[in-house]
């Protein structure tokens, strides 16, 4: 046999497609054990509802994964995977039991539900939250046969749901309309001027609220919502129940600490995104020609700055102009921009040093657990990529 020659076939060695089909049978043996697991899932939700019990023990979870990246140590696979699955299997879990109302307590008693402006993103998620509830809800737009003054006098609870730029024309149009036994809320992304045109145009009860995530969610289980409270305890107790209920982490401050704090969250966020996204369209680099050269950072930055813009200007133009404590966030954006600029230019190492020193500073013990999740991310964008 020469050297060049390729090694005769190992006879023993099953051909490709047996092996395959053999992998297809183990997988479809893997679906039938998770569809049984989740028909477990639905006493589990009874279970709960009936004694008053959370859907999320994080206890519970913690064993689950220790217990599982054990046995599947043991068997040869890796803990890491391991944990991957059984973290989503355990999302699942948790959104099949809000589904089956698991956390909304038997003795509620269903409610009408107005969504003023429920034909947008945000109206339709929230329509199909409460509907999932159990409540009866009301869908008014500009183009619905059922008038938004009509919808506000009859239901329990007023939701508005319209772009930012006329909620506090809606709210006082609409808000003498509402029952004085009722709630009035909204969604936008600033609180002050909302809460304060709520609490002037109407005798009802009054929560400010902020969902932090977008209509397009996959589930809302994990989800972030900011409560300003306004006006009626008793009503702002049913809220946290029902958002409680659905999966919804919430997050309770007053209207001006959430719009300072959403300058940073959100103002400082999409701004960076934009220069971002102005920079790349005046390099005028072809998209493509950069994806030869990625590396997984460059790929979540692009991701992350093509996303916001295929989405709404009149959205985020809002958001950023409306909030109080944008003009602060995007010229200290701007100082530090030009600060890292002169140190750049001048090739000043120390003066770099400095800068990453005190920021590292800043960030403090935070570093840590940034290292430990975006490394995860990565290896998941790098997966799918």
């Amino acid at each position: 046999m020469s050297k060049d020659a390729s090694p005769p076939p190992n006879p023993a060695l099953r051909p490709l497609p047996v092996l395959r089909a053999m992998i297809d049978a183990i997988d479809r043996e893997i679906l039938q054990l998770l569809a049984r697991r989740n028909g477990l899932i639905a006493d589990v939700a009874e279970h709960k509802r009936e004694h008053h019990v959370p859907i999320r023990d994080f206890e519970r979870e913690r064993e689950i994964i220790d217990d599982r990246r054990q046995r599947g140590q043991s068997l040869g696979v890796n803990p890491d995977l391991t944990e991957s699955m059984w973290r989503l299997i355990m999302w699942a879990s948790r959104d099949r039991q809000a589904a089956l109302k698991a956390e909304v307590p038997p003795e509620i008693e269903p409610r009408t539900i107005a969504i003023i402006g429920g034909k947008g993103g945000m109206g339709q998620c929230l329509a199909q939250m409460f509907g999932d509830l159990g409540h009866a809800v009301m869908i008014a737009d500009v183009d619905t046969q059922l008038k938004p003054a009509e919808a506000a006098a009859t239901a329990n609870v007023v939701v508005i749901s319209v772009p930012i730029q006329v909620t506090e024309d809606v709210i006082r149009e609409l808000g003498p309309h509402v029952r004085a036994d009722a709630l009035l809320m909204d969604v936008t992304s600033t609180k002050s001027g909302p809460v304060a045109a709520m609490l002037a145009a109407t005798n009802a009860s009054v929560v400010g609220t902020h969902p932090l995530f977008g209509p397009s969610v996959h589930s809302l289980q994990g989800q972030r919502v900011v409560l300003t409270p306004g006006r009626g305890d008793e009503w702002l107790g049913w809220l946290k129940t029902m958002l409680h209920a659905r999966g919804l982490e919430i997050v309770e401050t007053t209207p001006e600490a959430h719009d300072r704090t959403m300058a940073v969250v959100q103002v400082l966020v999409h701004f960076s995104t934009e220069v971002m996204g102005k920079t790349l369209a005046a390099l005028n680099v072809p998209i493509d020609e950069t994806l030869r050269f990625m590396s997984p950072i460059y790929l979540m930055e692009l991701l992350l700055t093509a996303r916001h813009f295929a989405q709404s200007p009149e959205l985020y133009g809002a958001i950023q102009m409306s909030n109080p404590a944008s003009r602060d966030v995007t010229t200290a954006y701007v100082n530090a921009a030009h600060k890292l600029e002169q140190i750049t230019t001048a090739q000043d190492q120390a003066a770099f040093d400095d800068v990453f020193r005190d920021v590292r500073a800043f960030f403090g013990n935070f570093t840590t657990r940034a290292l430990e999740q975006s490394d995860f991310l990565i290896d998941r964008l790098v997966e799918r990529s």
